[in-house]
């Protein structure tokens, strides 16, 4: 059987991990059209291109219908409960690098760290009656910082759209993100707190922990490892 390799489907992760590979001597192509998410290896036997958008590779891991995969680190921690007993991070791949942060408006001159907020968060419900609300799109990663690090009184807020905005359009009071460079943030008048980093992320070679791999699968993984050098 073949060992199914899942990379992310369009864009520049999937342009950085063709290099990442490709410096290895594994040369990955897309097959076809730019529609088609069939893919091609060269270099090594017995692995086969899955194309796949980042969001869905952990849970294809997870479930077992590929055993190795490239995405952002910060979607495997939010897309997968226990995720070190699903998969196992092989290689940071040195790219895709985004910081998961807490970021509050710059007007707010008193907060500057998660005390600052949990004690701004008390105040905010007894003047207005109800949580102060925190947009995001990373809900687990979210409330698993605030809950770590004692901060109780605020709600979170699904963000679908352009989470930084949230707080302009008074949707939200604080936003949960990732950013790269802070420019939009500022660009939105919000401020990241001083230790609000809640993750930082980078493009990572995952492999799947279910057990049903064949001898003849582990054995290709083995060979993998050695070309890629890890």
């Amino acid at each position: 059987m073949m060992l199914k390799l899942g990379v992310p489907s369009k864009g520049r992760l999937m342009e950085k991990t063709f290099d990442w590979f490709g410096t290895r001597g594994i040369t990955l192509r897309k097959s076809g059209s730019d529609r088609e998410y069939a893919g091609a290896v060269d270099g090594i036997d017995g692995v086969e291109l899955v194309l796949l958008s980042a969001g869905e590779i952990p849970r294809e891991l997870a479930a077992g219908n590929i055993h190795l995969g490239v995405t952002g680190s910060d979607l495997v921690r939010e897309k997968l409960a226990n995720w070190e007993q699903r998969v196992t991070a092989m290689a940071p791949m040195g790219f895709g690098g985004a910081d998961l942060i807490i970021a509050v408006p710059q007007a707010w001159v008193d907060v500057d760290t998660l005390d600052d907020l949990d004690a701004a968060a008390a105040a905010f419900r007894t003047a207005h009656g109800f949580r102060l609300r925190i947009a995001t799109k990373y809900h687990r990663l979210v409330r698993e910082f605030l809950r770590e690090k004692g901060v109780a009184d605020y709600q979170l807020i699904d963000s679908q759209g352009a989470t930084e905005g949230t707080v302009k359009n008074e949707t939200a009071e604080a936003i949960a993100d990732i950013t790269s460079t802070g420019e939009t943030l500022r660009a939105n008048g919000l401020k990241i707190l001083d230790d609000g980093l809640i993750h930082a992320s980078q493009a990572t070679l995952f492999r799947g922990r279910r057990g049903d791999w064949s001898d003849g699968q582990r054995q290709k993984l083995k060979s993998l490892q050695m070309v890629l050098g890890l």
